[in-house]
């Protein structure tokens, strides 16, 4: 009887014994319990997390990686070396042609000379060339003046419609963002890039030079108006050093191709024929 007595004492006074720690004595289910008998209750998180992992997918969706943005919003932070150079080389020809541009207006620090830069750019405008380039074709007696003239024509013609149809495309402005000019208009110079009169300079150039019989001293400066025709556009702040130096390989470009398709002198008469619309089929 005192054994009996004793142990249900100690029953009684166990504290697991009690209905608020009973869960504490049974185990896990599907599984064994932990040390000491007991097992834990699961936090509030994997509470709230099992129903969301235990649901099914909707069909017809995508499974999203959390945390992962589209591509269109991400920054790429390993940009490639080409890339780097590419920026770093327009960075550079922005600063220098803003640099350069010491004619861009009056108030600059070459404002003074802004009028004679003027007036050495329209040197090589297109308009210029293309009318004294009639003017001369009309006074001229010889076929062979005639044949390169009219060949001189074309190449004008071909260098003027190129560059603006390339300035359309890539639709860049230049460094210090001017309106152009009523002249520009007209000859479709708009934007900056390429030099439209470094094109034709360079073309012009190497054309007078090629078929005609000049002086070494004519041909020195010829070469030097044609690279101060280019220059000057960059001081007045209309285009790149960039657009400058592609302007004079796009007009040797253009005196390539133009070689390449000469006309013969019996092709230059028919065409000054139909222009002064005295050809006929029939003679």
């Amino acid at each position: 009887m005192p054994a009996k007595v004793r142990a249900k004492a100690r029953e009684r006074n166990n504290v697991l014994n009690r209905a608020e720690f009973m869960s504490l004595n049974q185990p896990l289910r599907g599984g064994q319990p932990e040390r000491g008998g007991s097992a834990r209750r699961p936090s509030f998180k994997q509470q709230t997390s099992q129903p969301a992992e235990e649901s099914p997918e909707a069909p017809g969706k995508e499974k999203k990686e959390p945390g992962k943005l589209p591509e269109e919003d991400c920054m790429q932070l390993n940009p490639s070396f080409k890339g780097i150079a590419m920026n770093s080389l327009l960075a550079i020809d922005i600063c220098l042609s803003k640099r350069m541009g010491v004619c861009a207006s009056t108030s600059s620090s070459w404002g003074g000379c802004r009028s004679i830069v003027n007036l050495l750019s329209l040197t090589g405008h297109g308009i210029t060339w293309i009318i004294g380039t009639i003017v001369c074709l009309t006074r001229s007696n010889t076929l062979a003046g005639q044949e390169v003239l009219v060949n001189l024509l074309l190449a004008l013609l071909l260098d003027l419609t190129t560059v603006a149809g390339v300035q359309r495309l890539v639709k860049r402005k230049g460094p210090w963002e001017m309106a152009p000019g009523f002249l520009d208009c007209v000859a479709m110079d708009i934007y900056s890039f390429p030099a439209a009169h470094a094109s034709r300079a360079a073309m012009v150039s190497k054309f007078l030079l090629c078929h005609l019989v000049l002086a070494v001293p004519l041909r020195i400066l010829l070469v030097l108006w044609a690279f101060l025709v280019g220059l000057s556009r960059v001081l007045l702040g209309k285009h790149h050093l960039t657009d400058m130096v592609c302007g004079f390989a796009l007009g040797l470009l253009h005196f390539s191709l133009m070689e390449s398709v000469w006309l013969s002198s019996n092709n230059c008469q028919i065409l000054i024929s139909i222009g002064t619309l005295s050809w006929s089929p029939f003679s």
